[in-house]
């Protein structure tokens, strides 16, 4: 909605954003639990500030992109509404954009909520968090590395995951795939 708004609203935005992005992530995560307290609340509240000034930094270029071809100012010319035009051309031209980013994003908040909480800013017992399970388990570590190992693991997966899952639908929603690409260099029988 920002690329399609007015100059002034979109510099406001981008000022916004740019304050957003300057501020280090757990340098704001500190800050608001001690205002606000620990907790899953805090963490919620720490990854939005933290990821949303760069989903729009992303998203925002590739928007006015599309919102300056010739077909988005024919469909304006012939009286489309701006929540018409973007959800109707701007959206299907970003979308895999969003997707891989909103698959990146929740690889990064899936160890970002892991280092607050091992750090005990996060999720307090009895919810479960996986870097509070290492925080809990990090005495016993020459007893039972398996207490380690297995939220390690998980958060390594969970990761991992997420990140071929946006490698995956960015592949599959790419544009200029057409199937087996041809080498130019290569003879045709």
């Amino acid at each position: 909605m920002a690329a399609g708004s007015r100059p002034v609203v979109r510099d406001v935005i981008s000022r916004i954003t740019d304050v957003g992005i300057a501020l280090p992530g757990l340098l704001v995560a500190l800050i608001l639990g001690t205002v606000f307290g620990v907790g899953r609340d805090t963490v919620i509240i720490a990854l939005l500030v933290g990821f949303v000034p760069w989903a729009a930094r992303v998203t925002i270029g590739p928007a006015r992109q599309v919102l300056s071809r010739e077909y988005v100012e024919a469909a304006f010319a012939y009286g489309r509404s701006t929540w018409f035009v973007l959800i109707r051309h701007v959206a299907p031209n970003i979308g895999s954009l969003i997707i891989v980013q909103t698959a990146v994003m929740f690889a990064v908040g899936i160890l970002a909520e892991a280092g607050l909480s091992y750090l005990g800013l996060g999720s307090q017992s009895p919810t479960g968090s996986w870097g509070r399970f290492l925080n809990e388990a990090q005495p016993l570590i020459d007893r039972a590395p398996a207490l380690i190992l297995f939220p390690g693991f998980a958060i390594t997966l969970a990761v991992m995951g997420f990140m071929l899952m946006g490698n995956g639908v960015q592949a599959l929603m790419d544009p200029h795939r057409k199937g087996i690409e041809l080498d130019a260099n290569a003879s045709r029988p």
